[in-house]
């Protein structure tokens, strides 16, 4: 069983993906360009976007996978960075369900980039 100490430790934040692309060679790896907002740094915020690379095993649940362009989706935040197939993954996608039930998380109306999830 988790606590909720180590449940506060996961950090889980909005993202907008700009772009999706499969992954060479591979049948289920997608790798997603995702925005975050505005950069946050101890200094404060900086004025260009986040964009991190995230690669996901969700490939066959999208018979186009290019319909995730624009979602906004919950993503986990500050999981360590992970090669995946020689490309650095920075979070990870959040989804429920498998086979036709499989459909990816999303607010109910759009948020900003990088909001936090309480």
């Amino acid at each position: 069983m988790a606590t909720i100490d180590d449940f506060h430790k996961i950090e889980i934040r909005i993202g907008t993906i700009l772009s999706v692309e499969k992954v060479p060679d591979t049948d289920k790896l997608l790798k997603l360009s995702v925005d975050f907002g505005l950069k946050e740094t101890d200094e404060g915020v900086e004025p260009e976007r986040e964009i991190r690379t995230i690669v996901s095993g969700i490939a066959l649940f999208f018979e186009d996978p290019q319909a995730l362009v624009g979602k906004q989706c919950p993503f986990v935040y500050n999981l360590e960075p992970r090669m995946i197939r020689g490309i650095e993954s920075n979070g990870m996608i959040l989804a429920a369900g498998d086979g036709d039930s499989f459909a990816v998380l999303h607010p109910d109306r759009p948020v900003h980039p990088g909001s936090k999830i309480k």
